[in-house]
């Protein structure tokens, strides 16, 4: 591919990224079929394509437009975990386990044994069988001689399953109103503004003066300095969640949206606002479009962010393992 296709292409899918990203799906899907057209020979449109077609609960044309990238790339891991999790939303839990089962041994062969243990105790989740309660036995005899970090929450939930009777999974309809709650995880701490922070549980709202709050936002959308301005629109959102005041702090991160609309650190507060209302798989999204855009921007330091996102406050989405590769 010229210099000039591959411009087209990822310009493409950068206008694809940023509208998904904003939820004009549409936009979106148009968008990849550009990409697609430029480079037919590249999986990542196809894979995105499919993503969007998730979003709008078109299934079939998503598992299609999956099977179009893994016959291009045939251990694309993104297009592996998608496919497995359409599956599920489908009802073909069997399917969906056959193919977190191969998503496990290309994770494992890459080294990312964390990840492998994850999406092995997935598939035995679905779809019970002594092959698989072998398979992730094995990938957590691996895991021990590295008890940290990742490694260590991934071996304490495979061992929670190896050692009670598997409960087969009931997922249903996904999306803000059917996932299951998730753990409150907004903390004081900033990922958006790239601090090595645990997350913390809110045990109780905290007590707020809203009209002060309320004052610094209007304040910041009208400010002259954009760095300033965004810096404190997401602290005002954070203090609005801290008080229970959910609602308050996605209307303030998504209005400043309109300000700033590929700014990461917004994106990032809105992650951690999803996984606190439980919208987990919405979460997730954000977080592999952000990864996509930063696989056309470059920028490392991004990444290491959204890798630090991905692991602390959605460890089980074996889609987001690549954030971290």
């Amino acid at each position: 591919m010229t210099d000039a296709p591959y411009e087209r292409y990822k310009d493409a899918l950068r206008v694809g990224h940023v509208a998904a990203l904003h939820g004009q799906l549409d936009e979106a899907l148009a968008a990849y079929a550009q990409a697609a057209q430029v480079a037919p020979d590249r999986a990542l449109p196809l894979t995105s394509r499919a993503t969007v077609l998730v979003r709008l609960n078109r299934l079939d044309e998503a598992l299609e437009a999956y099977g179009a990238a893994l016959s291009l790339a045939p251990r694309d891991e993104a297009a592996l975990g998608g496919r497995a999790d359409a599956l599920v939303r489908a009802d073909r839990w069997a399917e969906a386990a056959g193919a977190l089962d191969l998503l496990a041994e290309i994770q494992a062969v890459s080294g990312h044994l964390p990840e492998a243990c994850d999406t092995a105790r997935r598939a035995l989740e679905l779809a019970e069988s002594r092959a698989r309660r072998r398979h992730l036995a094995d990938l957590t005899e691996l895991l021990r001689d590295d008890p940290g970090g990742a490694a260590g929450a991934a071996l304490a939930r495979a061992l929670r399953l190896l050692e009670e009777p598997v409960q087969v999974l009931q997922p249903g309809a996904e999306g803000p109103a059917g996932e299951a709650p998730g753990p409150d995880l907004l903390s004081a701490g900033s990922l958006a503004g790239g601090a090595d922070v645990e997350l913390q549980p809110v045990s109780e709202p905290v007590t707020i003066d809203l009209a002060a709050v309320s004052a610094r936002l209007e304040a910041a959308m009208t400010s002259a300095d954009p760095a300033g301005r965004i810096g404190a629109i997401v602290s005002a959102s954070r203090e609005l969640a801290a008080a229970g005041l959910d609602e308050a702090a996605l209307d303030a991160a998504d209005s400043a949206l309109g300000l700033a609309p590929d700014d990461p650190d917004l994106h990032l507060v809105l992650v951690e606002l999803y996984v606190a209302r439980g919208w987990r798989t919405l979460a997730g999204d954000k977080l592999l479009l952000l990864g996509r855009l930063v696989e056309l921007s470059g920028d490392a330091a991004i990444r290491d962010r959204l890798c630090a996102a991905a692991t602390r406050l959605l460890p089980d989405d074996s889609r987001l393992a690549g954030l971290c590769a």
